[in-house]
């Protein structure tokens, strides 16, 4: 995989981060469960900071950056356990781009990408999650 390809592929995970956490806001009380309605909040305003740090990324290496779907398919959200696994998954998802970035990239953008990993782990406790050894890698996480 070359560097722009995993930059794209961690541009169209964010796309459909930024997507998913605003249907997931939406469904999200600020009144019944505050905490996890702040999780939400926060965590979108991150994905979109992310999108917009890999858009760049991706035109300063003279490509096109990927663009957003019209639509994402989205998990079943009625309850607020189900928000949580929902958000669960999309930071595992990124998490997995994100590893891909670190081990097809160089430098500032494999720092970045590293930043980017370790704030899904952070994120993932948010939504109930486990510590893992090597997160996005789920074959080394009972190591």
């Amino acid at each position: 995989m070359s560097e722009v390809e995993a930059l794209q592929d961690a541009l169209a995970a964010e796309h459909a981060a930024v997507y998913l956490y605003g249907a997931l806001g939406g469904r999200t009380s600020r009144s019944a469960t505050p905490a996890l309605a702040a999780a939400i909040a926060t965590a979108y305003e991150a994905h979109r900071g992310r999108r917009a740090q890999l858009t760049t990324a991706i035109l300063d290496l003279d490509a096109e950056p990927v663009a957003a779907e019209p639509a994402y398919e989205l998990p079943r959200i009625e309850t607020p356990d189900q928000v949580s696994r929902a958000a669960l998954e999309i930071e595992r998802a990124c998490a997995r781009t994100s590893v891909y970035v670190v081990a097809n990239t160089v430098a500032d953008l494999r720092r970045s990408a590293i930043g980017a990993l370790n704030e899904a782990a952070v994120r993932e406790l948010a939504f109930r999650g486990t510590p893992e050894m090597f997160p996005g890698r789920d074959e080394y996480a009972d190591r």
